[in-house]
């Protein structure tokens, strides 16, 4: 029984993660209705490992073409593609900072949000406000620059909160801002892998200290190989998604799981 828990929250980690309807707060709701006493340190680590994994396969030229450009400018290149890379390259780089400084500043918070399921709710409320208000906001095709990236990186950190989306909240920044929506999904997916990173960096403390027994190996390869396969699936729909700028069917899940969260509370 177990086992197919944990596939089913692999499989809530890798399509929530992208969609933008918040895989924190999925995770949260989803452990609480299925009680599921495999789920720990190592367990979320590697769920996070699956999904990054999945942004690697679908993004695996760029990120190629991104590692290779210092090398190539290193050599006196300096290809329009060459620049191009260079410059995404720094704006990761930008975007990370505000994560960076939310993680440290709230590692010791953070279990404590994730225990509170008002806030969840609460969080996919704002979420699903978001991006029904995405189909409203004009496209002015501006190029991508390091200021819209670092607002963007702030709209990940906050993102820490349980029910507030990460995909949701950075492509919507940017499509504020008049970037390309196309383009911005794409840096969206791209810049989510030093934080998906980060996450897994900040468990590995615990994760030594609480190592993974023989019996929960299983359950974790399951959940890894469940959160790789949605997590893959999920990115080719999301950006197609923003491609006929449709997010706004995401928002009304979000509203109604909000609402039925919130009659929840109402009522026990």
């Amino acid at each position: 029984m177990e086992f197919i828990k944990a596939v089913v929250l692999g499989i809530v980690q890798g399509l929530t993660e992208f969609l933008p309807i918040s895989s924190s707060g999925h995770l949260v709701i989803g452990s609480e209705i299925l009680d599921f006493q495999g789920k720990g340190v190592a367990f979320d680590v590697f769920l996070h490992m699956g999904t990054l994994l999945s942004v690697v396969l679908v993004f695996r030229k760029e990120l190629a073409a991104m590692l290779a450009a210092p090398f190539k400018y290193m050599q006196a290149e300096r290809s329009e593609e060459v620049m191009h890379n260079m410059r995404w390259n720094v704006f990761v780089v930008i975007s990370v900072l505000p994560a960076v400084v939310f993680g440290l500043y709230l590692k010791d918070s953070i279990e404590m949000i994730f225990s509170n399921l008002l806030l969840v709710f609460s969080m996919l409320f704002i979420t699903g406000v978001l991006m029904i208000s995405s189909r409203y906001l004009r496209g002015r095709n501006i190029s991508l620059q390091g200021r819209h990236a670092l607002i963007m990186g702030c709209a990940q950190a906050m993102a820490i909160m349980p029910g507030l989306s990460r995909s949701g909240s950075t492509i919507f920044a940017g499509m504020a801002m008049g970037v390309d929506r196309q383009v911005v999904a794409r840096f969206s997916f791209i810049m989510s892998i030093p934080a998906i990173l980060g996450a897994m960096v900040l468990q590995l403390g615990d994760l030594l200290q609480s190592p993974p027994t023989t019996a929960s190996l299983v359950n974790i390869a399951a959940g890894t190989a469940a959160s790789a396969l949605s997590g893959y699936l999920a990115i080719i729909l999301l950006l197609d998604v923003v491609r006929r700028n449709r997010l706004q069917w995401f928002g009304y899940y979000c509203l109604v799981l909000s609402g039925a969260g919130f009659l929840y509370f109402l009522l026990s």
